[in-house]
């Protein structure tokens, strides 16, 4: 994922150390406060292929936040399973490129405490069926999960730019 360039609604496009480097300097500057680090995915699928956007979510919890996104297009998938469990992929390989960039940087905080998957999947709608899959191969991963109603990461911030 390095060749990606990533998004910041404040700073435009990033590369991945650039946007490691804001992480830090966002947590350093209030150090005693508690973060997340959220990564989350989210697909559209149009006639000439599918767009996948997945983002980084910096929280300071109770005080906002940042994020950073990044998208790229893959030809077409034809079955909505196939869609969701590439989403999950993409948020696993992000969310591990992202933890050994800061593992080095961020040595006061456990990064396995604060970092978070976000899946485009719920206990209702289309995804229901495949939601205990695609947790085990989270979990499987070492990360924390969470599902819809509680994954804004790619419900809301990744759906925002698909």
């Amino acid at each position: 994922m390095n060749e990606l360039l990533f998004t910041s609604p404040t700073k435009g496009k990033m590369a991945l150390f650039e946007v490691v480097e804001d992480i830090v300097r966002y947590i350093e500057e209030a150090p005693d406060k508690n973060y997340l680090l959220v990564i989350g995915s989210d697909s559209q699928q149009y006639p000439e292929g599918v767009d996948f956007v997945s983002s980084i979510v910096a929280h300071r919890i109770g005080n906002g936040g940042r994020y950073f996104w990044t998208k790229t297009r893959k030809p077409k998938i034809k079955t909505l399973r196939d869609r969701i469990y590439q989403e999950a992929i993409l948020s696993i390989t992000l969310a591990q490129e992202l933890k050994e960039h800061l593992r080095d940087r961020l040595q006061l905080l456990t990064l396995d405490q604060i970092m978070e998957i976000h899946v485009d999947v719920g206990y209702k709608g289309k995804t229901k069926e495949m939601i205990k899959e695609i947790i085990g191969m989270v979990r499987g991963t070492g990360f924390i999960v969470k599902t819809k109603p509680d994954s804004y990461g790619a419900s809301s911030v990744a759906d925002k730019y698909t």
